[in-house]
């Protein structure tokens, strides 16, 4: 659901359907969809309103409040000079979302990224491993509840 003084936004208005709540603030618009919605918006964004490109995914982790995790879409229309931000939240107990990589083949390595470090799987991930940490790693560095010190010996 769109706020009413965004409703002569164009961008905002075509995902309307599909929003769960938008804001504009810094000139930049975002829209928050439900997980199950994601890759419906990311393609009629793609599609429709020719936002061609996916300069990033990433996350935020909002522990301890749930749903805990944040994920962040950043779109931009080379055409069209502008940006858009999609974002969805995942709890905490089941991180998944549907996987963007069947709109934009970009996000491949970037939800690699996410899985990696945030633990957030991406289901329909051509593949779902790790990118950065070691195969044998055990959980997810930037995760709030992991301890800044590390293990001390």
């Amino acid at each position: 659901m769109i706020p009413e003084d965004l409703r002569d936004n164009p961008l905002a208005s075509a995902l309307d359907d599909l929003a769960t709540t938008a804001k504009f603030a810094f000139n930049e618009l975002t829209i928050e969809v439900a997980p199950a919605n994601i890759v419906a918006a990311l393609r009629r964004a793609k599609d429709h309103l020719h936002f061609e490109r996916l300069s990033t995914v990433t996350c935020v982790d909002r522990y301890p409040a749930e749903p805990r995790f944040e994920i962040v879409y950043h779109l931009q229309s080379i055409v069209g000079k502008q940006r858009l931000r999609l974002k969805s939240r995942v709890s905490g107990e089941d991180p998944t979302i549907e996987s963007a990589f069947s709109v934009y083949r970009g996000a491949n390595w970037y939800e690699r990224e996410v899985f990696d470090l945030f633990g957030v799987r991406f289901l329909n991930h051509p593949n779902m491993t790790r990118i950065m940490m070691p195969d044998d790693w055990v959980g997810h560095p930037l995760r709030k509840d992991v301890s800044v010190t590390g293990t001390r010996y």
